[in-house]
């Protein structure tokens, strides 16, 4: 057999293998689709991305707002509809002040038991919330949990969607302590780093406290914080 026969070979079963297995990483399977994936986008100008997930919160989202403004930061939102719709003056306020918003889904569900109809009602009824509070559309999706599937994919391409992953989770979601989210952040980032931490928790969230951890001690050693569409050019 050839080379060019078998790369054309070793090719199709990728194509095969990534299309009908919930595969849980897909970075790894791009030659399957032209959806855009991104954990991460290194880069020479040490820019790095904030995101927060699951807002927005009356409450958390105007703490870290003022918190952003103070460093002169923008960041991304990757926004629940339901929560747009109960809570669209934090919604507004967001983008007011000039950061990016990405779909997350309506409900949050777990994508590992949802097909493909109810991930399209799930996208588009976000969206749906997102331009009744705002006239904005949003270009990115991140899924719940970081699932991706065959569904994600295709869905994500047909809404011209980049799918945005990370590869800095804080896990401020398990309420870790800030002193422990300020040291793993600082001891692991690097340039062109997707970082992870979301606005909308329970009681004691110690989001707030963890960014006024790290973000003076990596803007001193010369990181820049973009939004996610900047960090990856997009924008």
């Amino acid at each position: 057999m050839t080379l060019r026969k078998t790369l054309l070979w070793l090719t199709a079963l990728s194509v095969i293998f990534c299309t009908v297995s919930n595969y849980s990483k897909p970075a790894d399977c791009a030659v399957a689709t032209k959806t855009d994936i991104y954990k991460n986008y290194q880069n020479s100008g040490n820019k790095i991305a904030l995101t927060f997930d699951d807002g927005p919160h009356p409450r958390q989202t105007h703490e870290i707002l003022d918190i952003l403004d103070e460093y002169g930061i923008k960041a991304t939102f990757f926004v629940i509809g339901v929560n747009v719709k109960n809570y669209p003056e934090a919604f507004q306020e967001t983008i007011r002040r000039g950061h990016e918003i990405g779909n997350h889904t309506y409900s949050h569900p777990h994508l590992s038991g949802a097909d493909y109809n109810t991930l399209k009602n799930e996208i588009d009824k976000c969206e749906s919330a997102i331009s009744l509070a705002a006239d904005y559309k949003p270009k990115l999706f991140r899924p719940p949990e970081g699932w991706i599937d065959s569904d994600v994919k295709t869905l994500s391409e047909q809404y011209d969607y980049k799918v945005i992953l990370w590869n800095i989770d804080t896990k401020d979601w398990a309420h870790t302590p800030s002193d422990k989210i300020v040291k793993y952040v600082t001891d692991n980032v690097k340039p062109g780093d997707i970082i992870l931490m979301h606005d909308y928790i329970g009681k004691n969230s110690p989001t707030a406290e963890a960014l006024r951890g790290f973000i003076p001690v990596l803007l001193e050693r010369g990181y820049q914080f973009v939004v996610v569409s900047e960090l990856i050019g997009s924008n």
